[in-house]
């Protein structure tokens, strides 16, 4: 059996199929440092380990899509080279960076994704969900490109064969300029929308979170005054004030409100090696260990699911740059997309694993 093969079957056979509905966590935010440099970063979780590695896809690579009949899906060739971490083995990138510092991130989407409906006679125009990133990445220099484009390809319900269902999913698109935009497919329709915080979780749809947010309209960075009732006057307990009152459940509802006060409320980095690391300080933040975020129930081999942070990556859109740790490395790691033969015939694949090192100091 193929190595591939393997991996597929374990996974199916370790989560009972099909897997829970809200078997991801993701969070997304995007930093401006002071010299321009773009940054976008994520989380990454699920309910076990996807064996995740680092892709480099090179230019002119030849891609075909998959349709839900088996059919011939579209075909092209990579315009561009592209860096980015993977999933279950697949040759598609989950999060990742190409040559014009174009970056994209697929999100989990559950109880909200309804992908287009498959017409065979559009069958060469069709892509399965975990495949329209690496699209987007292999052929589009800016946002504006993929708007213009992303209407002309179909993303159809087609079924994960080792799952046993429709991975849902949606997508964040940011270009080197910072200008983000959010891609769903709701009830068969494509739907694009702006991005202005560079935010991004998981269900419900992106503008139900950017309404949400307006439950949040007394959110300050700075602390708040003291209020006098009555004859008392009530002082806060300390730093934090303004924050008080913000979710801290990891429901992604919760998660986008905290993303939005975390990105918009830190002091702006000078330079992108700085908000590299503010990036990772802030994501901090949203990492769930093993356990925290679990089902109520077993599945049918007595397993509990329980989503934890996977990895945590951070894209440098300039200097076009993967980011990487790991659950079991908290080692910040890095491949440089533009050092990569982006010419090769190939796919190169580095490898994410590695366990943590402790340091002694002591004499």
């Amino acid at each position: 059996m193929k190595p591939l093969s393997r991996l597929l079957l374990a996974l199916a056979l370790a989560t009972s199929l099909p897997l829970a509905p809200d078997s991801e966590a993701c969070t997304g935010i995007r930093l401006i440092a002071q010299d321009g440099t773009v940054i976008r970063a994520r989380t990454l979780e699920f309910g076990l380990d996807l064996e995740s590695e680092v892709l480099m896809i090179p230019r002119n690579f030849s891609r075909t899509g998959t349709t839900p009949q088996g059919a011939t899906g579209l075909k092209w060739k990579s315009k561009y080279a592209s860096l980015g971490a993977n999933g279950v083995g697949l040759p598609f990138i989950f999060d990742g960076v190409n040559e014009k510092g174009m970056t994209v991130g697929l999100f989990y989407f559950p109880t909200s994704a309804g992908y287009e409906k498959f017409d065979p006679a559009k069958a060469d125009r069709t892509l399965a969900p975990w495949e329209l990133g690496s699209w987007i990445l292999e052929n589009f220099a800016t946002v504006q490109e993929v708007r213009q484009n992303i209407a002309d390809v179909v993303v159809a319900d087609v079924v994960f064969p080792a799952w046993g269902f429709t991975p849902p999913a949606h997508y964040v698109v940011q270009d080197e300029t910072g200008t983000s935009i959010v891609i769903e497919y709701v009830d068969g329709k494509l739907h694009v929308h702006d991005n202005p915080l560079g935010v991004m979780t998981n269900s419900p749809t992106y503008d139900w979170h950017m309404t949400n947010l307006r439950n949040y309209v007394n959110f300050s960075m700075v602390n708040r005054p003291p209020v006098k009732v009555g004859s008392v006057t009530l002082v806060g307990f300390g730093q934090g004030t303004g924050m008080l009152g913000l979710p801290g459940d990891f429901t992604p509802p919760s998660r986008f409100v905290r993303a939005v006060a975390y990105s918009t409320s830190v002091f702006p980095s000078a330079t992108g090696e700085e908000a590299i690391l503010q990036a990772f300080h802030i994501l901090n933040n949203f990492d769930i260990p093993k356990g925290a975020a679990r089902d109520a129930e077993k599945d049918a081999k007595g397993n509990v699911t329980a989503d934890y942070t996977l990895w945590t990556s951070a894209i440098n859109s300039q200097a076009r740059r993967f980011y990487f740790r790991t659950y079991e490395n908290s080692q910040i790691r890095s491949v440089d997309l533009m050092k990569m033969p982006l010419d090769a015939t190939a796919i190169t694949k580095i490898s994410m694993k590695g366990n943590e090192v402790i340091k002694s100091l002591n004499p």
